[in-house]
């Protein structure tokens, strides 16, 4: 059997156990994370393979980086990719619910990033784990944000990715954990075509809210020069 697998400029990702497998949310989340040198603890809620907590690794020097997922075949497979990445030595996968892990937690992360869940139960199918994976039933928001307030320092950042008609939910649900947005990035296919995606960042302070757009495509597989110098540390095609 050939293992599947993503390979990215300085790590792999193997996927063929997660339900939701390696795409380009997680590439641009991970790679427009406002992470910094001050960033020392790193928390993935949702690990799925450790897609984001890879690319975290190589941009960052924290040297504490967790993920945390529930389902046992993405749990499994996310501790194999931390151990064969370049970072083995600062990555771990907890094996656990969030509300597990949050209420038995005291650490607190400087950065927490999350590819949530997000369909609705209109589109949930008969595959648990594929549920699990892609519907916002599994991890509502409003826990999603619960557990943000209590597991990021005071200083921290929140990093997530959302479809776009949920933004404006997520920033007013987000103000009620007093966690307020204060970057976001929109996402287009093409510079013409609706917006899919927003990646947003919150905090516990209050700052003006700093809005930029980027399409991915100009034409089919010619991509545009933002998308290119965003994602470029780690495609092979860039």
């Amino acid at each position: 059997m050939v293992l599947e697998a993503f390979q990215f400029k300085q790590f792999s990702v193997a996927h063929d156990r997660c339900a939701m497998k390696v795409g380009t949310d997680a590439v641009l989340l991970g790679t427009w994370a406002p992470v910094n040198p001050t960033t020392k603890s790193i928390l993935d809620i949702g690990a799925g393979s450790g897609i984001l907590a890879l690319m975290l690794a190589q941009r960052s020097n924290a040297n504490l980086i967790d993920g945390l997922e529930i389902d046992v075949e993405a749990y499994e497979q996310c501790v194999t990719n931390f151990e064969e990445s370049p970072w083995a030595d600062r990555l771990f996968c907890y094996h656990a619910s969030l509300k597990e892990y949050t209420n038995e937690m005291d650490i607190k992360y400087d950065f927490i990033i999350s590819n949530p869940p997000f369909y609705n139960e209109t589109y949930t199918t008969n595959d648990k784990s594929r549920n699990t994976a892609r519907f916002e039933a599994a991890m509502p928001f409003n826990e999603l944000l619960k557990s943000v307030r209590k597991l990021l320092s005071k200083n921290g950042k929140f990093c997530v990715v959302v479809p776009f008609e949920s933004e404006d939910k997520l920033v007013e649900m987000g103000k009620e954990n007093t966690l307020f947005c204060d970057k976001i990035l929109r996402v287009r296919g093409k510079k013409n075509s609706v917006i899919k995606r927003s990646l947003m960042a919150f905090s516990f302070e209050k700052n003006p809210v700093k809005v930029k757009e980027i399409y991915l495509e100009v034409k089919r597989h010619v991509y545009s020069k933002d998308f290119i110098n965003l994602t470029k540390e780690f495609y092979l095609k860039f």
